[in-house]
């Protein structure tokens, strides 16, 4: 029993919560008009950037292109970057950690 206390306490100490993550940068242009453009930089290293273009606007083929980026810093202390695009292609994301 001693040993099942301890374990619980161990896992309760290893769960405990993350400090608050705040919100140092905000941009965020979106008039509805013709696409929108939004970033955010955060106290735990996160980022991200997208921005999106209106195509064809008024015809039938009417479609949005965006571009944009995210990065976060993981537990082992590693950023990871992720770059996309999502247009009449699909969703096309590039990173180093992602295979090809």
């Amino acid at each position: 029993m001693l040993v099942l206390s301890v374990l619980c306490l161990l896992g309760c100490s290893l769960a405990a919560p993350q400090a608050p993550v705040e919100i140092l940068e905000q941009e965020v242009d979106n008039i509805g008009i013709n696409g929108y453009k939004f970033s955010y930089k955060l106290s735990d290293g996160t980022t991200r950037t997208e921005e999106a273009v209106l195509n064809n606007a008024g015809t039938d083929n009417e479609s949005l292109s965006v571009r944009g980026s995210v990065s976060w810093v993981a537990p082992d202390g590693i950023t990871y970057t992720i770059n996309f695009v999502a247009d009449e292609n699909g969703f096309q994301p590039e990173g180093a950690h992602i295979p090809k």
